[in-house]
Order: structure tokens, then C-alpha cells, then sequence
């Protein structure tokens, strides 16, 4: 029921949004995306970390021929629905700044979301998946093509074609597997699990799926309409985006690539591989020349996306354990990253780092901020993205030697395009644009301290959240070697 309950609250919370005129909305948002986490902290509370076993589940029929409303969580699912909740409230916390036309709408559409990205995560029924997919599509596509930036209805536009693309290969997949089932058919996750397809139906399924997760996530070649719409879209958007919905795409690859077509998998996981390592190194060169803030993390997401992508294709338990805890790094340092960028641009009206410069010596709060999240990016021991990348590049390293060594110098390369962008943002002399800068408000600490104590809870202590996802993991390579 919790489930249930996780799933339903912020679309009913967004319908009482929409009722509300003026800046009240944002904090009506605000206390309902505050409500969803503390139901996912109960949801953890009863939770047993100890099983493999979907918990929280709730079966209801809803469509005749074998289409059901099956929600559930294991550790895998549990983590990212912690994820979500943690952050929307965060991310809505992050734009009390912002004087946006229409507020009942814009954290109306956030709510909306967030229904669609907890039911992708939650859901146990593959067209029940492929619509809450579709769910969390057109909030965010309003958003962006609202409240964007001059040239935001050409690059959603690309955003949504690249997307529905994507998803139509996904349908079709689905449909091909629910009628390869016996009897009445049924589109139930388990089902799918127990088929025994053919090498050559595996073959084609999983490029059918992984076209349409690759697109998401986004892996190289896949990955064009994401920086610019990163850029585009408003601040609250860019963080939805980057910190929750790319995670759709790998949880995909988890729940309904892998174990669904583990003989398709073995025959292209190689090659996968190179497309992620590709995408690893191509994505970190691009970033180092990058001068527009948000450009520069756009690409540094993907970047470390493809060696999410590279550790969760190994197969391995070092890899999975590794692609799952990344995910939730990556979420909180890229939100706190692009939130930062939005401080910094509320005060000096450019992404530009060239006309940037000196901001530490007025604001030693957001450059200690600024510098912790940074390094959590980065990878430094005691953060939580060295947990997540130390684990991928071991579990690369265990599938190919070669292959570990080029992916490994995302370690190099991060350190590079980031330190390089925090010397000429925050140090060095000030500029005109720069001459006044303030320092943080009591709202954007409000949003960085969060981020910043999970930089360090996961870095120091990894195994609080290693320890929900494991059983889940094993169990998810047991069928995927079945």
C-alpha cells in the first residue's frame, strides 16, 4: 500500500497546486514533496534489507489480457525512489528565488513528474513501466518549453522526438515479449524473466530496448540533445533532468534489459562497452574546452554516465554494486552543481567563465560549498563519488584490463575540466560582473547543506546504502545467469 501511496500522493498534491494562485504554490510544493520523502523513509523503515524479494508490492488487475497495475520495491528500486524524493524537494527549495509566470503550473508539472519518475521505478509490469516512462516525458517537456531559454522550443522539440523515438522501440519490444508469453499472456516482469527466447529474438530485443534506455541515459552516440537542453531549460529543470530522469534510463537497463535478454546481452555487451568508454573520454575532451557552466556539466554527466553504463554491461557484482551507488552520487552532486551554476547566474547574468573570476574573495560560504561538491565529482576519497567510481573501474578492470585503463582516465580528465573551471569562476581577480557578488542566502544553504552531508554520509559510510542494494543485485545477476 505504501507504494501505492508513494505513487498517487504528488499527482494528487499537484492537483491541489494547480488550485493555488501566486508565489503560494511553491510552498505548498515544497511541503508535499517534503510529505513524499518522509513516506519514503517510512517505505525504508519497514523494508527488509536483508532479501532480494520485491517488497511493498501491491498486484491490481487493469487491463483484461494479463495487464496489470504491479508495483514493488527491492533494494535497487527502494535507492531510487529515496533518490527522488530526497531531491524534488530540493530542487522545488531551489527556485524560491525565481518569480516564475504561471508558479501553480511550473511546481504543478514538477509534482506531475515526480508521479512519473516513482512510477518507473516502482513499476513490475512492463506497459505499466512504458507508460509512467511516458508520464514523466511531457512534464518535464512543458517545463522546458515554457520556461526556457530564447531558442527552447527547437531544442525540446529535438528532446521529445529523440525521446518518443526511443520509446516506441521500447513498445514494440514490449509488445513482441507479452505475446512470446504462454496462455493468456501476461506482461508482468516475472513472466518476461522466465521466457526462453532465441538467440536471434534476444538479438534484435536488445537493441530495441537499449536504443530507447541509451537515449535516456544519455550513452555516446545517443547523447546530442542533451547538452543543449540542459542549457535551455530553466535551472529546476536542468536539475530534474540530470539528477532523476538519465537514472531512468539505467534503471531500465537493470530491471528490463539485462535479465530479460541475457543472451543478447553477451553478444553485444562488448561492444556496448566501447560505446560507453568512447563516450567517457569524447564527453571529458569536450567539457575541457567547454566556457558556458552549464554546458561544461552537461557534458560531464555524460561522461560519467558512460562509466555507469560500462560498469553495469561488465555483468559483474562490483560493477552493478558500483553503477547503483553512482547513481545516487551522481544525482546529488549534479543537482548541487547546476545549482550552484544558477546562484552564480541569479548574481552576474552570464555562464560565461571567461567573464567570471574573484567570486571566493565576497563568497567564502558558496566556494567551500562549491569546492566539496566539486570534489565529489571528482572523486576524491571520502566522497561519494569515489565509492561509485572506485567500484565501476574495479568491475571494468575484472571484464578487460585495456578496458579499465582508458576508462580510468575519467579520474584524470574530471579533475582537469572541473579544477580548471572552480580556478576560473572563483579565483583570480575580480571582474565588473563579479565586483559585488554575495554570498549564499539562508534558502540556498537550506539546499546545499542536504547535498552536502550525502557527499559525505555515502563517501564515509557506503555500506548504509551498499547493504539495501546488494541482495537485490545478486539476485538480479542470478537471473540475468540463469
Amino acid at each position: 500500500m505504501i507504494t501505492a501511496l508513494l505513487l498517487f500522493w504528488p499527482a494528487l498534491a499537484a492537483l491541489l497546486v494547480l488550485l493555488i494562485k501566486g508565489q503560494g504554490a511553491k510552498k505548498v510544493a515544497f511541503i508535499a514533496a517534503l510529505v513524499e520523502f518522509a513516506l519514503s523513509l517510512f517505505a525504508l523503515s519497514s523494508f527488509d534489507t536483508q532479501s532480494g524479494a520485491m517488497q511493498h508490492s501491491l498486484n491490481l488487475p487493469w487491463i483484461e489480457s494479463g495487464i496489470g497495475f504491479s508495483v514493488g520495491m527491492d533494494g535497487i528500486s527502494l535507492l531510487m525512489v529515496l533518490l527522488t524524493t530526497f531531491l524534488v524537494p530540493l530542487i522545488v527549495l531551489s527556485s524560491y528565488k525565481h518569480e516564475y509566470k504561471n508558479p501553480n503550473v511550473f511546481y504543478a508539472l514538477i509534482l506531475f513528474m515526480q508521479t512519473g519518475l516513482i512510477g518507473v521505478f516502482v513499476a513490475m509490469d512492463a506497459f505499466l513501466f512504458y507508460f509512467m516512462w511516458e508520464v514523466a516525458l511531457i512534464p518535464i517537456y512543458f517545463i522546458a518549453a515554457v520556461w526556457g531559454g530564447t531558442d527552447r522550443i527547437r531544442i525540446t522539440f529535438k528532446f521529445f522526438v529523440y525521446t518518443i523515438f526511443g520509446s516506441l522501440f521500447m513498445l514494440a519490444a514490449f509488445v513482441y515479449l507479452y505475446l512470446q508469453t504462454p496462455g493468456t499472456h501476461s506482461s508482468d516482469v516475472n513472466a518476461f524473466y522466465q521466457l526462453t527466447l532465441s538467440s536471434e529474438s534476444q538479438s534484435w530485443i536488445f537493441w530495441f530496448l537499449f536504443i530507447a534506455f541509451a537515449i535516456k541515459m544519455p550513452v555516446f552516440p545517443f547523447h546530442t540533445w542533451q547538452p543543449d537542453t540542459y542549457t535551455e531549460s530553466p535551472a529546476q529543470a536542468t536539475m530534474l533532468l540530470s539528477g532523476i530522469m538519465l537514472k531512468m534510463g539505467i534503471y531500465g537497463v537493470l530491471r528490463w534489459l539485462l535479465p530479460v535478454v541475457p543472451y543478447g546481452v553477451s553478444q553485444w555487451d562488448e561492444l556496448v562497452l566501447i560505446l560507453a568508454i568512447i563516450g567517457i573520454v569524447y564527453a571529458s575532451i569536450i567539457a575541457i574546452r567547454q566556457r558556458d557552466l552549464k554546458r561544461l556539466i552537461a557534458y560531464s554527466s555524460i561522461a560519467h554516465v558512460g562509466l555507469i553504463a560500462a560498469g553495469i554491461f561488465t555483468l559483474n557484482e562490483q560493477g552493478l554494486q558500483g553503477g547503483v551507488i553512482q547513481m545516487l552520487s551522481h544525482g546529488i552532486n549534479v543537482v548541487g552543481l547546476f545549482f550552484i551554476i544558477d546562484i552564480i547566474f541569479s548574481r552576474t547574468n552570464t555562464r560565461e567563465i571567461t567573464s567570471l573570476g574573484g567570486i571566493t574573495q565576497n563568497a567564502k560560504g558558496l566556494s567551500i560549498f562549491f569546492m566539496i561538491l566539486l570534489l565529489g565529482s571528482v572523486a576524491l576519497p571520502l566522497t561519494n563519488g569515489f565509492v561509485g567510481e572506485f567500484l565501476l573501474l574495479s568491475g571494468v578492470f575484472q571484464y578487460n584490463a585495456w578496458f579499465g585503463g582508458v576508462a580510468g582516465l575519467t579520474i584524470i580528465l574530471g579533475a582537469v575540466y572541473m579544477l580548471r573551471m572552480f580556478q576560473g569562476v572563483m579565483f583570480g581577480t575580480k571582474s565588473e560582473l563579479t565586483e559585488h557578488f554575495t554570498d549564499l542566502t539562508f534558502y540556498e544553504k537550506a539546499v546545499l547543506i542536504p547535498l552536502v552531508v550525502m557527499v559525505f554520509w555515502i563517501g564515509l559510510f557506503p555500506n548504509t546504502f551498499l547493504d539495501i542494494s546488494e541482495p537485490a543485485v545478486n539476485n538480479l545477476l542470478s537471473i540475468i545467469n540463469r
